[in-house]
């Protein structure tokens, strides 16, 4: 038994572009909900980030598959009048434009529950709803810098983007998570409520570590590269053949484990310099001498060999190249503009299978007005 469509019923209407909104979309309709998406008359942006599928966008494939697109003009009072019908029938409501948007437009959730009181409304913003920082726009590399992401991202020399859109995706996850919630206690109450999503919040948070070994272990950690901020060895070895294999020892267990079975060197269990994490991590650059010296005497078959009789966790330091050959990545195919394109599969496996249609800018459109004409006096 897995899921099965399990939102299927629930009403989302997304008013939504970028990354972090239509993510959370994406896993809304993956789900079994019917996703509204609604964009300007020259579609949200992201449908422009790349042509890579005879002319469409393969990254707008990923992100909006499984939904209805309706163009809407909301400065038009017509389709504003539309806007409003769908949001009285909905269960859902999202957005992420920016800073101020929604309300001015009257779309805001204590508003639109004067006429749907159990709708649930989702907004994902920069930096927050008050004072100056709801007035900031924001995207992904923007607010990684400034939640300090950046600052413990990179090599010693360099601070560093995270190489994928974190921000947004981890927004849109929380997004995601929240509505689920929200859904369960709206089922209790019979009362919608709003919810705001912050990205520097999500960011913050996820920034726990690095903050609290800021306030309470001496100072934040340094920017390492392929090494670990406080554990060692952790990080990345290189073998004989030039590969590269990375390696993570979590306890005294795994450190004696190790010794004897990958260093072979049993003296090294007791050695004060590596008795326990402290120690090791203050004596890193001699440790992990130790163990380059030892991997360079082999190649990378015969170090994962070594590391699996020792059971140590380890990984391949794989480029993008290797993750679309990997033996553990599940695929899935998006179709947009007649053309097939082959993603990593969602996470989360269902009985629907994944989704596949992405739409076309204003598809749905006439489908839909058609369907919600007799509200709002919408003509």
């Amino acid at each position: 038994m897995v899921l099965n469509s399990e939102l299927d019923g629930i009403l989302v209407v997304s008013l939504e572009q970028a990354v972090a909104a239509p993510y959370c979309g994406l896993l809304l309709a993956d789900a079994g909900a019917r996703v509204i998406k609604v964009e300007r008359p020259d579609g949200d942006f992201a449908r422009g980030y790349d042509s890579g599928v005879n002319g469409n966008s393969a990254i707008f494939a990923w992100l909006n598959r499984g939904k209805e697109s309706i163009c809407l003009n909301l400065k038009d009072a017509e389709d504003l009048s539309l806007m409003r019908g769908l949001l009285s029938k909905a269960d859902v409501f999202v957005s992420n434009l920016a800073p101020g948007a929604v309300n001015r437009m009257g779309l805001d959730g204590e508003t639109l529950r004067h006429f749907n009181p159990k709708l649930i409304s989702c907004r994902v913003s920069g930096y927050g709803e008050t004072g100056e920082a709801a007035e900031m726009k924001a995207y992904d590399f923007l607010v990684q810098a400034e939640s300090g992401v950046c600052s413990v991202t990179g090599t010693e020399e360099t601070p560093s983007r995270v190489g994928v859109s974190m921000t947004d995706l981890s927004s849109g996850l929380t997004a995601f998570s929240a509505i689920l919630r929200a859904l369960i206690q709206v089922g209790k109450t019979g009362h919608g409520v709003d919810i705001a999503i912050s990205m520097f919040d999500v960011m913050a948070d996820w920034m726990n570590m690095a903050l609290l070994s800021h306030r309470y272990m001496g100072g934040a950690p340094n920017r390492t590269g392929l090494q670990h901020s406080f554990i060692a060895p952790y990080g990345a070895f290189t073998c004989g053949d030039g590969t590269q294999i990375l390696l993570s020892i979590q306890s005294n267990r795994e450190w004696a484990a190790f010794c004897e079975h990958v260093l072979q060197d049993l003296k090294l269990i007791d050695d004060y310099r590596f008795v326990n994490n402290t120690y090791r991590f203050k004596n890193r650059v001699e440790l992990d001498s130790r163990v380059n010296s030892c991997f360079l005497k082999y190649n990378k078959a015969e170090v994962i060999s070594l590391l699996k009789i020792a059971r140590i966790a380890y990984s391949s330091l794989n480029s993008v190249s290797d993750l679309s050959t990997h033996p553990f990545l599940k695929t899935s195919y998006a179709e947009i503009g007649g053309q097939q394109v082959e993603l990593a599969s969602l996470p989360v496996v269902t009985a629907s299978g994944s989704l596949e249609k992405v739409p076309d800018l204003g598809e749905h459109s006439d489908l839909i007005r058609n369907e919600f004409t007799s509200l709002f006096g919408v003509k």
